[in-house]
């Protein structure tokens, strides 16, 4: 691989006749469909196995048009509108969610560019169409979709919608800026946005390799941005019923599930094409086998990766459980997006290093002494903020009042209740009454009763 920038060639793209761009836009909604309906199933299945049950079995042959025939009964059942939502809102909401999730599928490529294949007679690429910023808008396209839920929440006129609703924004806005840190570092190191050309960088060596840092921060955040377990947090059912889509029903219901999973197919087909090495075959394919990378064999590598992916998905859906909301936004804030701007430093320096021709021995020396100093800096730095901690006096913490406000509230960390008064017993109260000792304890009573007795 070059050090140096890479050279874009996009002239392949926008050359084919109408008929042709329908085909294959229809071929792009066909996969996205036909992978939402088999991941609703493989999931369930997924599942079922690692909770020792049986899973879906009745619809089709094992079980397989269980998702289709769901999507059947939504589409029967009765279609609401709650009475107090602003009703263009409200309908328009599914739609703004599920028509971006199908668009970012265009600029992903399903094979090689300079590979054409033949559809009636006609030679094209198998990619809608690529960009110079295609992965910019993509990011443009998955920030569009967040609307829909946003507005899905606000517009049902409910309180637990707009929680909802709310809680998706802040996430998305918490976990997009983690993820274009990790998009930055593969922009630096493959010189281009082209989603084709950065596949093409990878012919060497995939990025996952490259920079595995990046990978694992894309990984998490498309977690997050998906909405997905251990990160559902906008559709908690266990403390806000169902969240944004909670007063939805019937097909406009379908339509946020249906946006959930096209979204988990479209962040899939970019990690493949960032990291994974796109349409490429596996390493050990690829080397005894010259012909992996060519013809329709490239689609099923990049089908093959996806569904790997996808996977991931279900198994932690099925492993762990939900975060609370403030250990999200500390994941998000405190440890995503520092540790992403300082990979994002990192690979810059190198990729400056390469350009200006040092060895990688000279540049590990670099990046290793940058490291060594910065950790050394950060030690010194705690060391006399600890040291001026212990010369500070501790602080009588303030006396906490649960009913300053006029109603209970809960102490902050820190904090402690008053003590509470121990209510008398019944034999303490007797005595008090009879104007015996009221300053003996339950024990030394029932001692004294002993004794007497």
């Amino acid at each position: 691989m070059s050090p140096h920038l890479a050279a874009e060639d996009l002239s392949m793209f926008g050359h084919d006749p109408w008929w042709l761009v329908v085909i294959k836009a229809v071929f792009c909604f066909a996969f996205l469909m036909l992978t939402v309906l088999f991941s609703i199933v493989w999931e369930r299945k997924v599942v079922a196995w690692m909770q020792l049950r049986i899973g879906p079995n009745r619809h089709g042959p094992w079980g397989m048009l269980q998702s289709l025939a769901d999507g059947i009964k939504l589409m029967l059942k009765e279609d609401l509108i709650v009475k107090r939502a602003d009703k263009v809102v409200y309908v328009l909401a599914p739609v703004v969610a599920a028509i971006p999730a199908f668009m970012a599928i265009a600029v992903i490529p399903f094979g090689p560019a300079g590979n054409e294949i033949s559809i009636f007679g006609q030679r094209t690429t198998m990619q809608l169409t690529d960009l110079p910023i295609a992965m910019l808008y993509i990011l443009a396209v998955a920030s569009v979709g967040i609307y829909g839920i946003v507005l899905a929440g606000w517009s049902s006129g409910s309180t637990y919608p707009l929680l909802g609703g709310l809680r998706s924004c802040a996430q998305m806005i918490s976990y997009e800026i983690a993820m274009g840190a990790a998009f930055a570092s593969v922009f630096l190191y493959s010189g281009s946005m082209s989603t084709s050309t950065i596949v093409e960088q990878q012919q060497d060596r995939w990025y996952i390799l490259l920079l595995p840092v990046s990978f694992i921060l894309y990984i998490v955040t498309m977690v997050g941005e998906t909405n997905r377990a251990p990160f559902d947090m906008p559709e908690s059912e266990g403390d806000l019923v169902g969240g944004f889509n909670t007063e939805y029903s019937s097909i406009k219901f379908a339509m946020f599930m249906l946006a959930e999973y096209v979204n988990m197919v479209t962040v899939s087909a970019v990690a493949t094409t960032l990291f994974l090495g796109g349409w490429r075959a596996p390493w050990p394919v690829s080397t005894f086998w010259e012909g992996a990378n060519h013809g329709w064999w490239p689609m099923l590598w990049f089908v093959v990766k996806v569904q790997l992916l996808l996977f991931f998905f279900i198994w932690l859906r099925g492993t762990l459980p939900r975060v609370r909301y403030d250990q999200l936004m500390k994941l998000g804030w405190k440890v995503l997006i520092p540790v992403s701007v300082t990979w994002l430093m990192l690979v810059a320096t190198v990729r400056t290093l390469r350009n200006e021709n040092y060895d990688f021995a000279d540049i590990a020396l670099y990046v290793g002494g940058g490291v060594l100093v910065l950790l050394l800096l950060s030690f010194i730095a705690d060391m006399f903020r600890d040291r001026g901690k212990e010369e500070q006096a501790p602080a009588e913490p303030a006396e906490f009042d649960p009913m300053a406000g006029g109603f209970p509230v809960p102490p902050m960390p820190g904090q402690e209740l008053p003590p509470v008064p121990r209510r008398p017993s019944r034999r303490e109260r007797e005595l008090i009454v009879s104007g015996g000792p009221d300053t003996q304890s339950d024990g030394s009573l029932d001692g004294k009763e002993a004794s007497d007795g």
